[in-house]
């Protein structure tokens, strides 16, 4: 079955934390990326079947939007199905270190 990949960037460490909790909570993904951007943005991407990396996404845009003062969401987008050579090339593929969380 394909995956999904959805993907939010924000402005602080605290919006993107907020984020990832929710998207985790309200659909059945993985996250299979985080890191760093540039002028501390930072990048949290998840994996699952489309209608939940929809779900999941719209709850961290909400989560990252409702964080307090100081951090904001700077962008989001959703993939729903990705080619082999985009996962092969970008970090948005299951990883051993993210595996026994697979939903």
């Amino acid at each position: 079955m394909p995956l999904a990949v959805g993907v939010i960037q924000t402005d602080g460490f605290p919006p993107v934390l907020a984020a990832a909790d929710a998207m985790v909570k309200a659909g059945r993904v993985t996250i299979v990326y985080f890191g760093l951007a540039e002028r501390a943005e930072f990048l949290v991407a998840v994996r699952g079947p489309t209608a939940e990396v929809r779900a999941a996404v719209a709850a961290g845009i909400e989560a990252a939007d409702a964080t307090p003062p100081g951090g904001r969401l700077v962008s989001h987008y959703i993939v729903p199905n990705p080619p082999e050579n985009v996962e092969a090339v970008m970090s948005i593929d299951f990883t051993p270190l993210v595996e026994r969380f697979r939903v």
